[in-house]
Parts: structure tokens; sequence; C-alpha cells
């Protein structure tokens, strides 16, 4: 399946968090936070949204620091879970 957003909406997917603490130790998976850095896998056209005209300062490929609780998180079909985000959910650009 592949996912092609509206407006000023961005695909992410998320970047695995570190399973260990810098000092050694193990967490489970319930202990893990929920990741907040991704890779953007598509970019949206942007346009006029709510009466603003958007224009997209993303692009694909780029790798972001984006909103604890934004989105809404959908699998595809080979099991990859992947965020659908507004670009202002998206709060820096990792260079």
């Amino acid at each position: 399946m592949k996912l092609k957003p509206l407006a000023d909406r961005v695909v992410l997917k998320p970047i695995e968090a570190e399973e260990t603490t810098a000092s050694g130790i193990v967490l489970p998976g319930k202990e893990k936070e929920k990741p907040q850095q991704a890779e953007i896998l598509e970019v949206g056209p942007g346009g006029v949204v709510d009466g603003k005209e958007i224009k997209m300062e993303v692009k694909k490929g780029e790798k972001v620091i984006y909103s604890k609780y934004a989105g809404t998180e959908i699998e595809l079909d080979d099991k990859t879970k992947v965020i659908i985000v507004r670009q202002s959910d998206i709060l820096a650009v990792i260079d």
C-alpha cells in the first residue's frame, strides 16, 4: 500500500528508541518512551488550509522530531507502522 498525503500532511516512519540507557540498563517494552524522531516517507502538496496558504517546508527523506502525541498511527500491509501528521506537528529537522 502506498500513501499519498493530502494538503499539509506528512507521512512519517518512526525511528525506534534505544533499548538501553547510556549507563547500560536494558529497558523493557513498556518502559520505552514513544519515539519522537522519524524519517519522512511522503509529503503532501500544501495549498490552502483553513483559509491560509501553506508552503511545505519539509521534504521526503529528512529526519525530523515531531510532537509526542501528534498524528494518526497506521499499519501498512507489510507490518510497517507509519504516522500521518500535519506539518505544524513537526518541531525540527535533524541535520
